[in-house]
């Protein structure tokens, strides 16, 4: 077994180390969401927690961790009496992102339970962390039917697992801690909610620091063993630390004063729902019990806040966690301390060492910097737009774009950013077809939950049981089985998977004109902002998002396909647009991608919204497009060659839809001819809010669906 880095070994990182702490000392509050870039040791602190947490009593033999004092009463390896138990360390589990349901809740034999009346059950990982920590690594990439399971028994503390009227049930109370990197996607707000507190971690840019962090990571990665003796004295005054806290922590007293800070905070800040209220009182008390005093005070009330509000004030994807420090002070001076009943002792300091080490660990690959007392207002994967330039003397309307001075190419040149329009809700753009993707919200799939359409042979273990077409399988062969009681002898041959058809997500790949014929800054405004709703809706449809540019002489891949709509947001709000438009490098540099997607991840059909007045002045540069063949060739019309890319993106099966921003008197109707060549609809920016949108995309069919079929 592998010698864990020592948690007083972390450089820096005092909120986290701090969090973590508060919910060892009082498992009531929650757990933590650790959000923050790669190789900052997020991964590292946590698993080192579990080496600090006090040992837990379960009855021997067990499976499920009941306390000998109070064993559950419906435990699967009950009954128990009460008696003397066994001490063993509390666990540390971890959730990994691609588990199936039955690893996560456990598995139950229907073979036996149907032919036997026997509820042979198989523990899972939730039985695994009861009375200890459920760690899940990336837990903004966790699928949703994984999410569902991890609320309900939040919810309830305990695990359900039915199969056709057969049922098992346990205990399931433990510290649910994630870890995420923001730029990889946002979490479901319901999941979001269910941490009790969150932290922002980044890596410090005090170079003395980061030295200290590299020199302790290469003690450990050299003497994992020696390196941790080193640690061990500072770990077990830690441990003891946390041990008196907890017996101190019925003994904490919360006055009216500090409950009237809570409620106050909580409703100033405009906090959703009660949970707040009560994680912020549970902090808090942790925190005077962890600082050895008897009595919340105001500093613990203002810890609690930044360290339980940030992710709770999310209004929508695209706001960045955070708490605004001067009103949070205005609020809480609004109320008179209260006396304090017993004669404080001086406050220890929270850190609980001297300078904390910190490294990254190996699956982070880096160091930790020290945090902040709350996450900043404006992370990475959120920085500010930068502001729309004056209007000039005479308004610009989408009709009549304001004019540029020429280049020497006759191509307009580059103009700042302008902000988006507002966003507006849209209506559903699907893939037509039946696919087999990941679990989502938006095309029809075939998936482990949903309606049931059908049945099949099970490939590999049973999971869903088509209870009727399995008697049915079975009922011919009774006497031949020798059947003489009322059971119904059911063999392995016998059983049948349910089919069942859901939704999918999908990857929605957007090519967007940042040319000069798309320069007027009301017209670019509105463009954007239709851009912008329509990611809005793939974060609520849990879709993967990428975003393509194309101006100038080239086409530029300005975000990969990733599950950060919030990302794209951003690089959406900061695209300047100028430059000829080179469509057809856009189309190119859409089809490589596509194709590279396809081998990462064959079963997310992809939708791509072309987002263009459909105008084609430039060859661009084949190498900018990364495709081959006639279609790739620099030289040659523009308007033919960016015919034939969409040809070629038609020919592959790809759904599409073409969003005209064309505008003024006097149209072309170039949107539409491109709309054509890639077999898919046209609509204009005013018709996304219409309700036809939907029924012109899903009604788009395409080569690939037939193929599919086929096959």
């Amino acid at each position: 077994m592998s010698t864990p880095y020592p948690f007083t070994a972390v450089v820096g990182q005092s909120d986290l180390r701090l969090a973590l702490l508060l919910n060892a000392v009082s498992p009531a509050v929650g757990g933590v969401l650790v959000r923050g870039e790669k190789g900052t040791a997020k991964s590292t602190a946590v698993r080192a927690l579990s080496a600090l947490l006090p040992q837990v009593d379960v009855v021997p033999g067990c499976r499920f961790s009941c306390a000998p004092g109070a064993p559950d009463p419906a435990c699967p390896d009950g009954p128990h009496e009460q008696g003397p138990g066994t001490a063993r360390p509390a666990r540390m589990v971890e959730l990994p992102v691609g588990a199936s349901e039955d690893r996560l809740v456990g598995a139950l034999d229907i073979e036996r339970a149907l032919a036997e009346g026997v509820k042979a059950f198989e523990p899972g990982l939730l039985a695994d962390a009861h009375r200890g920590i459920l760690y899940v690594d990336e837990v903004n990439l966790l699928h949703d039917h994984l999410i569902d399971l991890l609320l309900d028994a939040a919810a309830m503390g305990a695990s359900y697992v039915e199969r056709e009227g057969v049922s098992v049930r346990h205990a399931a109370r433990f510290l649910l801690v994630g870890t995420m990197n923001p730029e990889e996607g946002e979490l479901r707000p319901q999941l979001l909610d269910r941490f009790g507190l969150t932290v922002e971690v980044a890596a410090s840019r005090e170079p003395a620091q980061r030295v200290e962090v590299v020199r302790r990571r290469l003690a450990y990665e050299d003497d994992p063993a020696a390196f941790a003796t080193r640690w061990s004295g500072e770990e077990q005054d830690v441990r003891a630390r946390v041990v008196a806290a907890r017996a101190l922590l019925p003994k904490v007293r919360l006055g009216d004063a500090s409950l009237l800070r809570i409620a106050a905070t909580c409703a100033g800040f405009e906090v959703d729902g009660m949970r707040a209220d009560i994680v912020m009182a549970r902090t808090a008390t942790a925190l005077a019990a962890w600082a050895g005093r008897s009595d919340v005070r105001k500093e613990d009330v203002r810890q609690a806040a930044l360290l339980a509000l940030p992710h709770r004030r999310r209004r929508n994807p695209f706001d960045a966690p955070g708490l605004d420090e001067d009103k949070l002070d205005e609020i809480l001076d609004r109320f008179p301390d209260e006396e304090p009943q017993d004669e404080p002792d001086p406050e220890p300091d929270p850190d609980p060492e001297p300078v904390g080490p910190d490294d990254g660990g190996p699956e982070d690959g880096g160091p930790d910097g020290g945090g902040g007392g709350v996450p900043p207002q404006g992370g990475p994967e959120a920085p500010q737009a930068p502001e729309a330039p004056a209007p000039d003397d005479a308004p610009e309307t989408p009709d009549s774009p304001a004019p540029q001075p020429a280049s020497q190419d006759g191509a307009t040149p580059e103009q700042a950013a302008v902000r988006a329009a507002e966003p507006f809700r849209t209506k559903m753009l699907s893939v037509p077809g039946l696919g087999e993707g990941a679990s989502g919200r938006r095309s029809r799939a075939r998936t482990a939950h949903g309606r049931t359409t059908g049945a099949q042979r099970p490939r590999g273990q049973l999971t869903k049981l088509h209870l009727a077409a399995t008697v049915q399988a079975a009922a011919p062969h009774q006497k031949a089985r020798g059947r003489t009681g009322r059971g119904l002898v059911v063999r392995k041959d016998d059983l049948r998977q349910a089919t069942r058809e859901g939704r999918e997500g999908n990857l929605v790949l957007f090519v967007v004109d940042a040319s000069g014929s798309m320069a007027a800054r009301q017209r670019m405004s509105a463009v954007k902002g239709a851009v912008l709703s329509l990611l809005l809706d793939a974060y609520q449809r849990r879709d993967k998002v990428g975003l393509i540019t194309f101006r100038g002489s080239a086409a530029e891949l300005a975000l990969p396909p990733t599950s950060s709509v919030d990302a794209a947001a951003v690089r959406l709000e900061q695209l300047p647009t100028g430059g000829r438009t080179p469509l057809a490098a856009g189309l190119l540099k859409a089809h490589e991608v596509l194709r590279i997607e396809r081998l990462r991840d064959p079963s997310r059909r992809p939708l791509l919204v072309v987002v263009t007045d459909g105008r084609a002045t430039s060859a661009g540069s084949a190498g900018s497009a990364g495709a081959s063949g006639s279609a790739g060739s620099a030289a040659g019309d523009p308007r033919a060659l960016a015919g034939r890319s969409a040809r070629l993106l038609q020919a592959q099966g790809v759904a599409s839809v073409v969003v005209d921003c064309e505008s003024g008197p006097v149209r072309l109707g170039l949107a539409g001819v491109l709309a054509g060549d890639l077999g898919g609809p046209a609509v204009t920016l005013d018709g996304l809010r219409a309700d036809s949108l939907a029924g012109l995309v899903k009604n788009v069919r395409t080569a690939s669906d037939t193929h599919r079929r086929a096959a």
